[in-house]
This record gives structure tokens, C-alpha cells and sequence, in this order.
């Protein structure tokens, strides 16, 4: 399954990993490339100690191309950066900022560089600044989302711009990644997907509340306040919604209620008082099961599509 997407990294199949906080580590961005696909290690929340740590172990474990992300609104960012220019793993992710003053460092290192962006303005700027690629991402997405659909994204960014774009926001089985292509997306990336996964670090209790979760028990909190992240409806997201919306808490309140609970799910599994970040395409999430399973399913329900597509009379 060929791409400029494929490509431009050495990867068999066109699906990036999703660089999920707390939660992709080395054990499943190596499982991700070595199933064809294009792991992610992601460094939110963690120190630089962690990240030469993560890259270094995911060597150990695949001899495939393989990303890191960087979230800029950690104040180490600088910091982790330098560290990934020094380790030069594949390509860098980098979304949550500015991602332009970090370009030419990175070329430096001869690191691609994918920045994530939600709109046609950014995409043609950071295309302008020299990004290799870009992952465009919707607000169907689990954790922090914009504000437009992926549908609209899709429609709008694609002929704007020449570089490969990965759509994300929604996708977790081969329709969709199909549907990207047929739309002119040079692959996708997912993230709830792997949760799933057996390689996934996730705590267990995350993962059963994510295979018992219907199409309506996606939840989207923050989004008064500047800073919308999308996941499972439960006890915090209900409450922090309800306080949120009653005018009765300030942003700053807002933000240091939410502050740790990422981590509180997805590390110490407490799934009613900790947010458990997702995407709304969670009915594909039916079992536990290897990543390379996962990743084979995905890419040939994508063929199957294709192909009946292919036999419409036009």
C-alpha cells in the first residue's frame, strides 16, 4: 500500500500511531512499525531522562522507521527537543504550539519533521516553513481537539496543500483510512485504536471501559475555557462539564481541576475520577488483541473498500 506518506518515512502501511500522553511508550510505537505502520513515542508529561530512555528502548525492539512527539506547552519542550535532535529517531510530531522555530533544528539532525495543525491557515504555513508533512487533525480526536470536523478538514486542506497529509480525528478501521485516501490523505493516524492493544501500556480498567463504551459515551470538556479535550463520559467529565457550564468556577479553577486526570485513568485506571481520553469512533473497539492484528484487520478491510469502490458504475 503505496503513499507519499509511505514513502517519505520507509513504512509499509500508511497509519501513524497517535503520540497519547502517559501512554505511548516504546513497547507500542516499536509493536506499531514493526506491524508496518509508524509508532510514536510521546513525551507529554515526562522528563528528558524518559525520552533518550524511550527512544533508545524502542531501537531495541524494532529495526523499523519510528516517530517521537513533542507536546509544546510543556515547559521542557526545548529541552526534550534537544535530546530527540541528539537520539534522531525517524520523524517528530509536534502540535499543542508553534511547532515553525523548530524546524531547521530538527532538519539539522536530519529528523523529519510533522507538525499537527487543525485548519487550512496553518497548514499552508507550516508547509511555507519547510514541514515535511502534516497530520490535520478533527475534532472527532480523543484528548485536546480544534474546532472542525474531520470531513470539512478533509475537503478543505487536501488541495490546498503538496506535502503528504495524515488526516486524524475519528479513524479506527479500514473504511476510514479507505474514505482518507479516496479523499486525496496520503494515510491517517490513530490513537483510541490502539488502546486497546494488547502492547499498550493503558491501564486494564481503561481499556474494559473503553470495549463496554457506546458511539454516544464520547464527552467534550474544556471547550469554554480555550482548551476542549474530548473522552469518555464518567463521573469527572459529567461533573467538570456541569461546573463548567454552570458559570460558577473560573478558567483557572476549571484548569487545576483538570490538571493530573489524564494520568489518574490511563496510568492509575481510577476510570470515574480520572479522564480517560478517546476519540468518538469507539463501537470498532471490541476486544484486546495484538497490535499486529490490529494493524493487518485495519489495512485489509482498506483493500476490501477500495476494491468495492473500485466496481461502482460510474
Amino acid at each position: 500500500m503505496s503513499t507519499k506518506l509511505t514513502e517519505l518515512l520507509g513504512i509499509e502501511y500508511p497509519i501513524l500511531q497517535g503520540g497519547m500522553a502517559w501512554i505511548s511508550d516504546a513497547a507500542l510505537a516499536s509493536a506499531v512499525s514493526n506491524a508496518g505502520g509508524a509508532g510514536i513515542v510521546s513525551t507529554g508529561g515526562r522528563t528528558t531522562a524518559y525520552t533518550r530512555d524511550e527512544i533508545r528502548r524502542c531501537r531495541t525492539l524494532t529495526e523499523k522507521p519510528f516517530g517521537v512527539n513533542v507536546m509544546l506547552m510543556a515547559p521542557n519542550k526545548d529541552e526534550i527537543v534537544a535530546v530527540i535532535c541528539e537520539e534522531k529517531p525517524a520523524f517528530v510530531t509536534l502540535g499543542a504550539g508553534n511547532p515553525v522555530p523548530y524546524f531547521e533544528t530538527l532538519h539539522a539532525a536530519g529528523i523529519k519533521v510533522i507538525p499537527v495543525v487543525p485548519n487550512v491557515k496553518l497548514a499552508k504555513r507550516v508547509e511555507a516553513k519547510g514541514a515535511d508533512a502534516i497530520v490535520v487533525e478533527g475534532m472527532e480526536a480523543g484528548g485536546h481537539i480544534g474546532s472542525i470536523c474531520t470531513m470539512p478538514l478533509m475537503t478543505q486542506v487536501i488541495p490546498e496543500v503538496s506535502i503528504p497529509v495524515v488526516m486524524a480525528g475519528g479513524f479506527a478501521d479500514g473504511r476510514g483510512l479507505a474514505a482518507a485516501l479516496t479523499m486525496g490523505a496520503a494515510g491517517v493516524q490513530m490513537g483510541t485504536r490502539f488502546l486497546v492493544a494488547e502492547e499498550c501500556p493503558v491501564h486494564p480498567n481503561v481499556k474494559q471501559k473503553l470495549i463496554e463504551a457506546v458511539d454516544t459515551d464520547s464527552i467534550v470538556t474544556g471547550a469554554t475555557i480555550g482548551g476542549a479535550v474530548r473522552g469518555l463520559r464518567n463521573k469527572f467529565a459529567e461533573e467538570f462539564v456541569a461546573l463548567e457550564y454552570s458559570g460558577k468556577a473560573t478558567k483557572e479553577e476549571l484548569l487545576e481541576k483538570a490538571t493530573g486526570t489524564n494520568k489518574l485513568a490511563a496510568v492509575d485506571g481510577d476510570t470515574e475520577n480520572g479522564m480517560i481520553q478517546a476519540g468518538q469512533s469507539l463501537m470498532p473497539l471490541t476486544r484486546i488483541e495484538p497490535v499486529k492484528a490490529i494493524v493487518e484487520g485495519i489495512v485489509n478491510e482498506a483493500r476490501e473498500t477500495l476494491r468495492a469502490a473500485a466496481r461502482i458504475s460510474l
